[in-house]
């Protein structure tokens, strides 16, 4: 049997990943394709045990855990995950994740200011999810790019955070709460699709001051993906 694709969708907060997970999930379908989803973090599954301590801020803030420790709580979410994904593309399936390794690459890449550690930072996440955990890598990442202004005030506005509220207590997480964090996280995310650009790609979801439809950002991702 032909093994399936790996398709993850990025972005900071804000920037529409589960809508476009829908809308891609909806047009693959619509061809004929199988096709699998899966979010990230796993909130509820006991992997992500960790995660929601340090996303309550129960661990401190985010610069009090650092980009490494972080990094380790979220890879044993996608380790544990990984034998579904795999069995999944075994058999045929497209796989499409709401976000995967380069959340960890922006959320926590982005804490570390020096270009030179970042790099650092990037090898020894290769080495730990792809090398020691082995998970599954992505045929493609797709990297949603909104501003920062537009992804803080969405955030602030939000009534709860999507799944995460039942477990956090909370209507923001400790990311969500740093409007500095969304800047250097977002910088991170171009500076990956710069140096990497086969393996991510970034999508403009900006016009101007205004965000592009949905489905305009739908056309976007398939036109990458020619489908």
């Amino acid at each position: 049997m032909k093994l399936g694709k790996f398709i993850v969708i990025e972005g900071v907060d804000g920037s529409g990943k589960a809508t476009q997970v829908r809308l891609l999930t909806e047009a693959l379908i619509a061809k004929g394709l199988k096709v699998k989803k899966i979010d990230f973090p796993r909130y509820g599954e006991k992997s992500a045990g960790p995660i929601e301590e340090y996303l309550s801020g129960n661990y401190g803030s985010a610069n009090d855990v650092g980009p490494y420790r972080a990094s380790v709580f979220y890879a044993i979410d996608r380790y544990a995950s990984s034998f579904q994904i795999r069995k999944w593309l075994s058999e045929g399936n497209v796989v499409i994740a709401d976000r995967y390794i380069a959340s960890n690459i922006g959320h926590q890449g982005g804490k570390i200011k020096s270009k030179t550690k970042r790099k650092e930072y990037l090898k020894w996440l290769y080495d730990l999810e792809y090398g020691i955990f082995k998970i599954p890598k992505p045929d493609l990442t797709i990297i949603l790019k909104v501003s920062v202004d537009f992804s803080y005030k969405l955030s602030k506005n939000k009534s709860q955070k999507k799944k995460a509220v039942d477990f956090l207590g909370k209507k923001k997480d400790i990311h969500e709460n740093d409007k500095e964090h969304l800047k250097n996280s977002l910088n991170a995310y171009i500076e990956l699709t710069e140096a990497y650009p086969k393996d991510f790609k970034l999508i403009d979801c900006m016009n101007g001051d205004n965000i592009l439809s949905p489905e305009e950002v739908n056309l976007k991702i398939l036109k990458i993906l020619k489908i």
